[in-house]
């Protein structure tokens, strides 16, 4: 209740192109598994935290970023490495969701939304169901989380696109608002004064 998952599961105003490019229900179902902004609040903050550094604090909190995720994803690995045409690509976190039955290829950006993101994420949800997805397995969806994300850039990013790739914020904890971070020091301030 304190993180307000309702409203961020049903209410938010989530930006996807389930409905086109899955088949009824799955577009349903996944667009329910979506959720706007995700909170890793078991992941501190850090000025100048790299997208890596996030990545393997969410690893070492598997369990977390799970229960965050939503229910039947199962953890699959991290800059999974994938050979597509004899050159090497990497996943950031690769998962599989066992009610939706099929992969979800997660893609993490320490920064605001760019379209050009999608057709990152388009190529390696492509390469999973060519690469890694059986006969029995649904289509692969895509999962961009963003630091911050405009909707109407978002959805007009999207909607040419013909796999399934939904675009969410994602939230750290221990932020401290902007206005607070002019009046500390950085971290190169202390150590000149050390």
């Amino acid at each position: 209740m304190d993180l307000k998952l309702y409203e961020r599961q049903v209410l938010s105003g989530k930006v996807s192109n389930f409905t086109r490019t899955l088949p009824a229900p799955d577009s349903e179902l996944a667009q329910q598994a979506l959720k706007d902004p995700y909170i890793f609040d078991f992941i501190t903050a850090k000025r100048g935290q790299k997208e890596h550094d996030i990545e393997e604090q969410m690893v070492a909190n598997v369990t977390n970023l799970l229960l965050e995720l939503g229910t039947g994803f199962a953890f699959m690995g991290r800059q999974y490495h994938l050979v597509v045409g004899k050159e090497d690509f990497y996943i950031d976190l690769l998962s599989y969701n066992t009610k939706l039955r099929c992969y979800v290829v997660i893609e993490l950006k320490n920064d605001k939304f760019k379209p050009e993101f999608t057709g990152q994420l388009s190529f390696y949800v492509a390469a999973v169901d060519g690469e890694l997805a059986g006969e029995h397995d649904n289509p692969t969806i895509g999962l961009l989380l963003c630091k911050e994300k405009n909707d109407v850039v978002a959805e007009y990013s999207l909607r040419d696109i013909n796999a399934p790739i939904g675009v969410s914020e994602y939230k750290l904890g221990d932020v401290l608002p902007e206005e607070y971070l002019k009046y500390l020091p950085t971290p190169e301030d202390l150590q000149a004064r050390i």
